[in-house]
């Protein structure tokens, strides 16, 4: 087309130029999407722990005083990324450790997400009795599967063997996690428990099977089976487990027979407390899981809601104690690991 008579030339050829490089430079970037999970990975990230710390600074409030709290314990001198926080009752009328150590796996779809996330949760809990620990891991796609699983299992084994000194009973331990955090925690418990399990997935678990007496989930992804891997949501997931499973064919991977956990199942799996909000798009995944164990004969409480509960509650709805299904959420909690 000619140019218009009132812009020159010259005027016209560079802003062409600079056409071109936005047109180029929006084409890498389309294609750097599409050649490696970084990209993506990096975004979700960056809005995942923009959430994390927020709904943590929101359970502030929350927060009782006098907690006894040892910060960045380092449960593998190899590995930097191997911290721990510890959270214990106030030690003011307290004659012992706590009957039950809770070892809570953070969230953040294996690429984000750290241990300071979750932390008033965790003192929380600590608030109601408990020796609650906050385990930090390595996260995609800098660390691939199965690294997260191998570090919570030696955090395991320290806690077991620092028992004494860190005034926690090391024979008498819940695995929690939420989110990609319940997914290691039950990868971990299975392991733990069912010794051909833990030969697929490459552990040697850490602490004897029996000293494993619970274990809690929420909001968790299990594996790809039943996963709606279409629409906005599917392409979501598909960048994740790309991610943290290295390949972008995850399903023809011969790992994703060990990933997905619900079929390894068995009734010597601990008992579980596994609960998930409405409309949370995994919550099919805490369904399925649920029905696995039970049919396997495992002891099983869950606390699902009707599919028309208002308020809707979605992922991780449980980290919210200013709504009622938080609190419940808290209290079934509580209970439960009072009954382990």
């Amino acid at each position: 087309l000619p140019a218009p008579r009132t812009m020159k030339l010259p005027l016209l050829r560079k802003l062409t130029r600079i056409f071109m490089v936005l047109l180029a430079l929006a084409l890498v970037v389309l294609l750097s999407f599409r050649i490696s999970p970084w990209p993506g990975a990096l975004l979700i990230r960056f809005l995942f722990d923009k959430g994390g710390v927020a709904a943590n600074e929101a359970l502030a409030k929350h927060v009782p005083p006098g907690l006894v709290e040892r910060l960045d314990l380092v449960y593998d001198p190899n590995d930097p990324d191997a911290k721990l926080d510890l959270f214990l009752p106030p030690a003011e009328g307290r004659t012992g450790p706590p009957a039950i150590t809770v070892i809570w796996i953070h969230g953040g779809a294996y690429i984000s997400g750290a241990k300071e996330q979750i932390a008033n949760y965790a003192r929380v809990l600590a608030g109601r009795g408990f020796a609650v620990v906050g385990i930090d891991y390595s996260i995609a796609p800098g660390a691939r599967y199965p690294v997260p699983l191998h570090q919570a299992n030696a955090a395991l084994g320290y806690l077991r063997a620092q028992a004494a000194e860190l005034g926690i009973d090391g024979s008498r331990l819940v695995l929690a996690g939420d989110s990609a955090g319940a997914h290691l925690s039950a990868q971990l418990a299975n392991a733990i428990r069912v010794p051909a399990y833990a030969k697929q997935v490459g552990i040697e678990p850490s602490v004897p099977a029996q000293s494993l007496v619970g274990v809690a989930l929420f909001c968790g992804p299990y594996g790809i089976d039943g996963m709606d891997l279409s629409g906005d949501f599917g392409g979501f997931m598909r960048t994740v487990l790309w991610a943290y499973l290295g390949t972008k064919e995850f399903a023809d991977d011969p790992r994703i027979d060990a990933f997905n956990v619900a079929r390894h199942v068995t009734n010597a799996f601990p008992p579980a407390f596994i609960s998930v909000g409405n409309i949370d798009p995994l919550a099919p995944q805490s369904y399925a899981l649920a029905e696995a164990l039970k049919a396997r004969g495992a002891k099983v409480d869950t606390l699902f809601f009707p599919a028309d509960h208002a308020p809707a509650l979605n992922h991780e709805y449980q980290f919210n104690l200013d709504t009622d299904a938080g609190k419940l959420a808290l209290e079934r909690l509580v209970a439960f690991l009072k009954g382990r």
